[in-house]
């Protein structure tokens, strides 16, 4: 082979290498670009701590009845709002400067809203919203208010008047007995309607009342029952936070109400009826106030039968039917508007008129009512404290 020949050959061997190579790069798949990182998932809003509610209560929860009841209520509160509130209470709390240091406590733990369920509470709860203002302050049955405390209350005097319609109809002797707790214008309040309601079905009733001097001493209570007993009186009424009342009505025969929750298991032979008061539908609706920023101090909430807050239950089967019609009939009224408790003519016991003819009384004059009316024994004593 020639020396041409081998170049020849080499050549080809060559072009044919080349070509190949660039076969193989035409072939050849472009890889893809590596897909860009996904963005970081932007981070969900973080979830609002709980609100911390607090609660101080002038009894045991075990009371049976004033505490009880708003306990009950702070249960309904957790149950309606869930994880969105925490809450807590402290019970015994007494109506002394040692309420400020509670609310105080309160507060450092964290607590935003607190409710004082006592009229008691009243001004050691103002010296603490005084210096704690980012704290929203409750206080029951009171009459002071803040920018940062405003105040709550039951219109416990419906269902005094309705518990008094039973009695005026099942006392057999004409006489009721009361036991008292503090006079201060609430309970005397209650006393008066429960004698207004008895008056409406038997106008001849009279009504003796025995002050204990306390919310919650269930011996003094059942002392004070006794002599009311002893004195006369067939059917029980009570101010006071324990079933005491009851029990002894049950224990000597005679007949008496559940207060502020149904006492009837206390006393089943004994109960006429319980008036009850539900704080629940209250406490949600402030607590709602404070979780979306419309709460407001400086004002006043009175509810009653019209807002689902008072209420009579568990009438006794032998309370005749015409009485329990006329219990619905002032309950419907009540709640519609077209009754009034404290409508006029009413006198005092001393036979001063204190509400004209065909008169209302507002809340202003019901706020301070400090005098007994026409049938109940005996003169109001001095005191200005829950």
């Amino acid at each position: 082979m020639t020396d041409m020949h081998k170049r020849s050959l080499l050549q080809l061997a060559a072009l044919s290498a080349l070509a190949a190579s660039a076969l193989v790069g035409c072939g050849k798949k472009e890889e893809a670009a590596p897909a860009p990182a996904p963005a970081a998932a932007a981070s969900a809003p973080a979830k609002p701590e709980p609100l911390k509610v607090a609660f101080a209560y002038i009894g045991p929860v075990g009371d049976g009845g004033w505490t009880f009841a708003h306990d009950n209520a702070r249960k309904a509160l957790e149950k309606e709002l869930g994880d969105k509130i925490v809450t807590s209470f402290v019970e015994k709390v007494p109506e002394s400067a040692d309420a400020e240091r509670v609310f105080r406590e309160m507060a450092s733990q964290g607590n935003k809203l607190i409710f004082g369920t006592t009229f008691g509470y009243m001004e050691p709860m103002l010296k603490a919203a005084a210096d704690l203002k980012d704290v929203k302050f409750e206080h029951a049955t009171g009459y002071k208010t803040a920018p940062n405390m405003r105040t709550y209350d039951s219109r416990t005097y419906e269902g005094a008047y309705m518990a008094g319609v039973i009695a005026g109809k099942m006392s057999k002797s004409g006489i009721l007995g009361v036991v008292g707790s503090v006079p201060i214008p609430e309970v005397i309040r209650n006393i008066n309607s429960f004698t207004l309601g008895a008056q409406s079905v038997n106008p001849k009733v009279k009504t003796k009342v025995i002050w204990v001097n306390e919310w919650f001493n269930p011996p003094q209570e059942t002392q004070a029952a006794t002599a009311l007993i002893n004195g006369g009186a067939d059917v029980l009424f009570q101010n006071t936070d324990s079933p005491a009342v009851l029990k002894t009505a049950e224990e000597k025969g005679k007949r008496a109400f559940g207060w502020d929750s149904d006492m009837t298991a206390y006393g089943p032979k004994a109960h006429l009826a319980s008036s009850v008061i539900n704080w629940g539908p209250y406490y949600i609706k402030a607590t709602k106030e404070a979780l979306d920023g419309s709460w407001k101090g400086d004002s006043s909430v009175w509810w009653g039968v019209k807002e689902g807050a008072i209420d009579i239950v568990s009438i006794a089967a032998d309370v005749p039917d015409e009485t329990k019609a006329k219990v619905a009939e002032v309950k419907k009224g009540l709640a519609d508007g077209s009754f009034v408790i404290w409508k006029g003519p009413i006198t005092d016991n001393t036979g001063k008129v204190v509400v004209a003819k065909d008169a209302v009384a507002d809340d202003k004059f019901l706020s301070g009512v400090n005098f007994y009316v026409k049938g109940v024994e005996g003169k109001v004593p001095g005191g200005d404290k829950k």
